[in-house]
Parts: structure tokens; sequence; C-alpha cells
């Protein structure tokens, strides 16, 4: 029997408040941007293109007559790029002025020419499919957000108090002012080594010399300069071969070409890094306050909806009045609960005091410790489209008399997949626990242990982590001892355990108890010792009385698996692993002898790691 949803009280369902429908839902849906809009395919395309412009477009050679010192625009330039890249998800209207001023810039640097290149004219081709993508979400927002006050009616309200007081921003704009603070210094690093030069330049020697050797591997040049060899280090050894006349600046025993007098690079990119996450963070914080300005801006449109907190993520899911079973989640967004004292909240910043029931609710659902959440009646206000600012009022659960406040702190999206459009758990089926008498019906008594095991997905990505592991040893052990060792002696134990959990793990159960295979032993788990079996971080934990969760990690990749509109094969695991655990009659009548228990494989890929990285020293 089903769960009836969480009641709201009617006297906190203003009068009027039509219910948002099953029709109206489907409605809005199909008005949903198209796939080929997604950002995830615009960010993609111009990542791609990028790489390969910088990969293949011309390097101006440093020379005496142009030196490489810091190049502040072309910062700026990159600066813009990669905030473009992250704003084409989250800020449309400034990704269409971040592309437009990126190719304007390549366009002034090489001239319209520059677009002859295949690889700029890829960068061209992506930024205009990325401003087309930016500019279909919008338009067809403004369609979703007709049929949703279409839906509503004549029903307008005013925010209640305690959302009206809910800010935005705070986090971000404290956040912001530290990187940009950081940055900030950065610039003033580099300038004080760009100074430093000058002032070593004023009073040093000037002499003219030939290279009469080039180390490219070590990035050294041997130029000789009245009849002394100088060994001067260089970016760009291929830029001055043998029998090359190069100027240098000499100051006692150091020199430094002209073409390349100092090396900044280090404050430079810190002051990339800072700058663009500072920038990010300011622009956050200005969006959300808007946003939470133009919800409290006045009377908002009204909807009765049911919803519900994602188990996994957190999510608040938006489901149709009448979509009592919550099959198809409609939108989704995250919350966080509005007070009347005025709280300022923060959308990069989940964090509230340990006493608060709305932690306490979000930290069980993530661990996935406590029972699925229930569908909750609310009253929705503002009008939902993708990108919209939206509050909603609801009771936490049947045991709460009291009616709590909840604001958005990321915007609306539509609950449709990227890839697969059919199907219960493509539209979110994911976030409903399924029912063990659900389980239980496709379980049929069995006198043969039950052996669940390692699946394709699964040892698809222990295979990847095989290569990770293998090219790892590899280019730690490429150029003889260094600090590289430290970094695979500490990744390694990881690799090895993970690859081996993932192609191999296995779990059997029998009269007694669970038999789990991981990477390095089999464990025993009699049944009375279970208290429960759940799915997390792709991981299966085994909850046992005497001590802490027996874990088989990884066991999959849940996220991959179910973007492809399957579900994860081991959260299949788990809720088949749960129903035998709640109901004994399903429990196999045998028991696992050793060969259907499985063999631990770490240890001889211990042995294969180690001949791995014989062969690695024998061969270099």
């Amino acid at each position: 029997m089903s769960r009836q949803p969480v009641p709201l009280p009617a006297e906190h369902i203003p009068p009027g408040t039509p219910q948002w429908r099953t029709a109206d839902v489907r409605r809005w849906l199909d008005a949903v941007p198209a796939r080929w809009a997604h950002p995830l395919f615009a960010v993609l395309a111009l990542a791609v293109s990028v790489v390969w412009e910088v990969a293949a477009g011309p390097v101006p050679a440093c020379t005496s007559a142009e030196p490489c010192g810091s190049d502040w625009s072309g910062l700026a330039v990159a600066a813009v790029l990669v905030l473009s890249l992250y704003w084409v998800w989250r800020q449309p209207r400034l990704a269409i002025g971040g592309l437009a001023f990126t190719v304007l810039a390549l366009a002034v640097e090489d001239g319209v020419t520059a677009f002859a290149r295949p690889s700029a004219l890829a960068f061209l081709l992506a930024a205009a499919f990325a401003v087309a993508g930016l500019v279909h979400r919008p338009a067809v927002a403004g369609r979703q957000r007709a049929l949703a006050l279409e839906a509503a009616g004549s029903a307008a309200q005013p925010l209640p108090d305690a959302a009206r007081t809910f800010r935005r921003g705070r986090m971000s704009f404290v956040l912001a002012v530290l990187f940009l603070t950081v940055a900030g210094f950065g610039v003033h690093q580099a300038l004080g080594v760009a100074d430093a030069y000058e002032k070593r330049a004023a009073s040093a020697s000037h002499l003219s010399g030939e290279v009469t050797a080039v180390d490219e591997d070590d990035g050294l040049l041997t130029v000789t300069a009245e009849g002394r060899a100088y060994r001067i280090e260089t970016a760009f050894p291929e830029d001055f071969p043998v029998d090359t006349r190069v100027d240098l600046v000499v100051d006692g025993d150091q020199a430094v070409l002209v073409a390349e007098p100092y090396d900044a690079f280090g404050w430079e990119l810190l002051v990339l890094a800072c700058s663009v996450t500072g920038l990010a963070f300011l622009v956050n914080g200005v969006a959300g306050r808007l946003g939470a300005r133009r919800l409290r801006s006045g009377p908002l449109p009204v909807l009765h909806v049911l919803v519900r907190e994602g188990e996994e993520d957190g999510r608040t899911w938006v489901y149709a009045a009448d979509d009592t079973e919550g099959r198809r989640p409609v939108l989704w967004f995250h919350s966080l609960y509005a007070d009347d004292d005025g709280g300022e909240e923060d959308e990069d910043d989940f964090e509230t005091e340990d006493d608060d029931p709305g932690l306490e609710r979000l930290a069980a659902t993530l661990r996935a410790d406590g029972p699925a959440p229930p569908l909750r009646e609310a009253v929705l206000y503002g009008a939902p489209y993708t990108g919209a600012e939206v509050a909603f009022v609801a009771r936490d659960d049947e045991n709460d008399p009291e009616v709590a406040v909840e604001c958005s702190v990321t915007s609306v999206k539509p609950a449709v997949p990227l890839w697969n459009t059919g199907g219960p758990q493509a539209r979110g089926r994911r976030h409903i626990r399924r029912p063990v008498e659900e389980i239980a019906a496709d379980l049929m008594p069995s006198a043969e242990p039950r052996v669940w095991r390692a699946h394709g997905f699964s040892r698809g990505l222990g295979a990847g982590l095989l290569v990770v592991q293998g090219g790892g040893v590899w280019a730690a052990l490429e150029d003889g001892p260094s600090w590289h060792w430290l970094m695979l002696a500490v990744a390694l134990p990881w690799l090895v355990t993970s690859v081996a959990t993932a192609t191999t793990w296995r779990i059997t159960a029998d009269r007694d108890g669970l038999w789990v295979l991981t990477a390095w032993r089999v464990r025993r788990v009699p049944w009375e010792a279970v208290l429960s079996v759940t799915h997390r971080d792709d991981g299966i934990d085994i909850g046992r009385a005497e001590d802490d969760a027996v874990r088989v990690s990884p066991t999959g990749w849940a996220w991959l698996e179910r973007r492809l509109g399957r579900e994860p094969g081991a959260q299949r695991v788990a809720d088949e692993l749960r129903a035998l655990l709640l109901r004994p009659d399903l429990r196999p009548a045998g028991e696992a002898l050793t060969d259907r228990q499985g063999m631990p494989v770490g240890p001889p890929l211990v042995a294969l790691t180690v001949l791995w990285g014989a062969a690695v020293l024998l061969l270099l």
C-alpha cells in the first residue's frame, strides 16, 4: 500500500490556489530547452576547441626586440575565457558577452585571417554553437513561464514573511573578496619581479653571444660571449638553436636572455586562478541577491504541488499535485530553510547550526541511514521555469505540526535526463527507495546460495583505473629516483585496492549470512549481525552490530549508469540484500562452499604491479 503525502494544513494554503496537475505539467515539460542546448555540449565543444587552438596556434618566438615578459592583456583574455566556460552553465547572458569578447580578442591579435586555421575556425564554430544554445534557453524559459502562469491563473499571493527576510550571497561575497585579494597580491608580486629585473638590467652589462650548446631536456643554453661560457635557463630552448646570436644581461655570475628577462609565470598563474574564482563568486553573489530581490518584489503566482527531498543529493524535487505516487518529477532545485530572523544563506554554503532540524534531515538523507523521504504537500511561490527562483511552504514530516518555509538557493531545472527520456528510472525514480515488497516480488526462494558479482560497469571502471595505475607507475619511474616516488607510494595502495575490488567484488548469501569478497580478504557476516545494507558513494555498506560497516567500494560508476538511463547495478544488489535481510523466508537454504565465495586478487595484483615497475625500469 502506497504511503500518502504529508498533508499541508488548510490554513497554510492560500484561498484559490490551483493544483498543478499532470496535464499542465506535461505541457510544461514539453517546453523544456532542446537537448542540443544543454550546457554540457557547449562546454565540451568549447573546451576541445580551446585545447586544440592552444596546441596548434602559432606562438611568437621570444626575441630581443620583442621579449617575453608579463602578458597582462593575454591573461585577461584567458580569465574571461575560463569564466565564460563556467558562465555557459550558470550565467547565460554573461557567457554570451564573454565569448564575444574572446572571439574579438583573437581577431584583433592575429587578424581575421586567423580563422583560416582549422583550430581557430573550430573555436569560432564552438562559440557560435554555444551562443545559439544560450539564446535558445531563455527563449524557451519564457514559454515555460507563460505555461506556469496559465496554470496558476489569477492566484497571486505575497511571499511568506520568513522568505521575505531570506538573503543570498554573503558567503559568495566573502569568498570573492578573499580570492580577489590573493589575485591582487599575485599582481603585486609579478610586478615586483619585473621591477627587480629592470633595476638589475639598468646597472648590469649587456653582451651579445653565440649559442654553442642546447640541452632541451633541462631547458639550458650554453652561450659564449666575450670568451666566457654562460649556462642560461630558458623556457623555449627550441627557439635558440646552435649558432644563434642572442643578447644577454650579465650581472656578476648571473646571466639571463634579453628575450626572456624574467619568469613570473607562477605568480601569473596564481592571478589567473584566483581572479577567475573570485569573479565567479562575486557574480554568483550578485545574481543570488538580484534573484532573491525579484522574488520579494510583489505578489507571486502560487501552485499546489508535491515535493520530496532527494535521497542521495539533497535536491528538492517537485511533482504534480495529483502524482501521489511520486512517479514523475517535474523540476528540481536545492533549497534552504528561511526563518523570521532574516538569516542570510548562500548557494555555495549548505552548512547550518548543528541543532538545525533541516541539517539533520539532510544529513540523514545523504547518509541513507533513515527512512526514504516522504512526499509532502506544498504551496509553490513564484512561476517555475528553467533558471527561476522559487520558494515553498510544507511540513517536514507527519510528526511535525509546524510548517517550514524554504527558498531555492539554486535555479530551477527541469527533471528531464540528458540522454534517456523513457521510463520512471530516467525520470527520477533514482530518488525513491524501492519498497521491500516490490523487491521481494522479484525474488523467489532458493536452495542454492545467491551470488552477486562485479558487473560490466564495475569491471570497466576497474580496467580504467588499472590503466591509470600502469601509467602512473611509468610516469613516476621514468625520470629515476625523485619526489614523484612519494606520490606513487601514497596513491598506489588505493589504486590497487580499487582496481581489485571493482573488477572482482562478490557478495554471496547463504542460510547463515553473507560472504563478502573485497580486494584482500573474504569476510563472513552472519545475518544476525547485519543491521542495514545501503548503496552510497559508489559502494555497498553492510552495517554490522559488533563494529563498523563492511564496505565494498568501488562497485561501479552510479553517476554514469544513471545518465545512460540504467539502474546502477550495485543499487540493485543493495536492494536485494536488504530484502533478504528483512524477509528471512527469502534467504537461501544451502551453505556456500569455498568455490562460491571467491578469492581476493589484491595480492596477485601487487605482484603484477611490481613486475610492471621492474619492466619499466629495465626498459628506460
